[in-house]
């Protein structure tokens, strides 16, 4: 069932969220500073890719995650959770939209702060 629903997650904007996400990253690793940053938004493209059957946990928790990840949501975490949260909450209005929905809820979560979360396969 997971793979249907990433087939269909895809074919209705999965594909063009990941590519995004990918783009992003390609132009947040142009300078070395934004390596880091970019690598979180490469982590943000494989989620967004194949989000169904994948989880989100806490890894280590260091201070340096926590810097990066208050650097980060002013850098465009929020806009990018923000964006997540507004097409959840357009999806879940309708009973085939909720896991969709669920998953841009997901999607918000590791938005908001990516440093320091394992993305792990269930």
């Amino acid at each position: 069932m997971g793979c249907f629903m990433n087939l269909l997650w895809l074919l209705l904007g999965g594909i063009f969220t990941a590519v995004e996400y990918l783009i992003s990253s390609l132009l947040m690793m142009i300078t070395i500073i934004g390596i880091p940053f970019g690598m979180q938004t490469l982590k943000l493209a494989g989620l967004a890719l194949w989000p169904f059957g994948k989880e989100v946990r806490n890894g280590s928790r260091s201070s340096l995650y926590i810097l990066m990840n208050v650097i980060w949501i002013f850098v465009g975490g929020i806009w990018i959770c923000l964006s997540h949260l507004l097409f959840g909450a357009m999806l879940c209005i309708t009973i085939i939209g909720i896991p969709f929905g669920l998953q841009h809820f997901k999607l918000a979560a590791l938005a908001l702060s990516p440093f320091g979360k394992d993305i792990i396969t269930v």
